[in-house]
């Protein structure tokens, strides 16, 4: 008894420690085993679809081939004639992507953006200074009345950000002359070029206005510095003359300089006529190369509200003054029976935003 009830116990301590096999395979539900069975028919039909794949390619190419053959057949050109036909789509493509340029008119005026300040300004202005000069010259050179143009005391600081982060580019500009000496050099050398036979006509502005409608000689060399501290206003621009922009960016630190240089070299300054025409919501100090292409504008228009109101950014809040209407190129009041409301909402309607980013830098006179 004591052996039989011995082994009893042996087989109940075995049954403990060993756990049922089933236990130890936990079966699988009807939806996995419905999944391992798709996924191994699947891997097993995996060499016959890349057999499938290899003639349905094989099938299609030899069907391209056949339909290339047809069409050549049925089309066949003389080689001369599959030539025009390209040349003809090629420039239709060209005129539909580029509209036609009006070749721009010279005009006997001069416009010098003197860079003389170099060591007044930090890196961050030369780099705007140089945006600037950029913008003015592109100005300069799609306008349908250009001047010539002028950069001068170009050394230092600048030129080696032209010569080297921008490339060089500005060798291969056109119709721009840049020159190492100071403003009145580069006033010396569009005089020279303005009565050669380089020199320009009298179209734009200058053959609108009566007072320049007779082609005279120059009476001598007539330079203005343009500075917003002059106390003389520029009512117009004259043929034979050079108008010198100071090339200068430093937020206002130094106040007068562009006036206080023209003073020291003994030349005539003028400030542009805004006030007489707009109404400000800040001051009257623009980059300078929005003051380039006022100018340009105006050789194009002669009238200065329309070129203020086509050029001044909008950040300056400008509008025409009050019973001040625009026409002929001359301010004239709301009771001339020539102005009308109508005329006065026309333009303030063509105010067109300007881009500021590098361009927002003030040109300081």
């Amino acid at each position: 008894m004591s052996t039989s009830s011995g082994a009893s116990s042996v087989k109940r301590r075995e049954n403990i420690e060993s756990p049922p096999q089933e236990q130890s395979r936990p079966s699988l539900s009807k939806n996995k085993l419905k999944k391992l069975r798709r996924d191994q028919a699947w891997e097993e039909g995996r060499e016959k679809r890349k057999e499938l794949r290899k003639l349905r390619n094989k099938e299609r190419k030899e069907r391209k081939r056949a339909t290339a053959a047809d069409e050549n057949s049925d089309n066949v050109q003389p080689d001369s004639a599959v030539a025009k036909r390209k040349a003809s789509d090629t420039t239709d493509l060209r005129e539909n992507k580029k509209p036609k340029q009006v070749k721009a008119i010279q005009l006997p005026v001069s416009f010098v953006i003197d860079c003389g300040f170099d060591d007044l300004m930090l890196d961050g202005e030369r780099k705007s200074l140089a945006s600037q000069i950029t913008r003015s010259y592109s100005d300069n050179h799609r306008v349908p009345f250009r001047s010539h143009l002028f950069i001068s005391t170009f050394e230092g600081h600048l030129r080696e950000r032209f010569d080297t982060v921008l490339n060089g580019h500005h060798h291969n500009w056109k119709g721009v002359r840049f020159v190492e000496g100071d403003f009145e050099e580069a006033a010396k050398l569009a005089h020279e070029l303005m009565i050669g036979a380089q020199g320009g006509s009298h179209a734009g502005a200058f053959a609108d206005n009566k007072a320049f409608t007779r082609a005279t000689e120059p009476s001598g060399q007539e330079v203005v510095y343009l500075t917003s501290d002059s106390p003389d206003i520029l009512t117009e621009l004259k043929p034979y003359t050079t108008y010198v922009i100071g090339g200068l960016v430093d937020k206002n630190r130094h106040k007068g300089i562009c006036y206080k240089r023209a003073m020291d070299h003994g030349v005539k300054t003028a400030r542009l006529p805004i006030g007489d025409y707009m109404k400000m919501a800040s001051r009257f100090v623009l980059a300078t190369n929005h003051v380039v292409e006022i100018m340009l504008r105006w050789l194009e228009l002669g009238d200065w509200g329309k070129a203020f109101l086509e050029v001044m950014p909008k950040r300056k809040g400008g509008v025409l003054k009050d019973g001040i209407v625009v026409l002929d190129g001359a301010p004239t009041t709301a009771g001339d029976d020539r102005a009308t409301d109508d005329g006065s909402k026309e333009m303030l309607r063509k105010e067109e935003q300007i881009s500021n980013d590098s361009m927002d830098e003030p040109h300081k006179g």
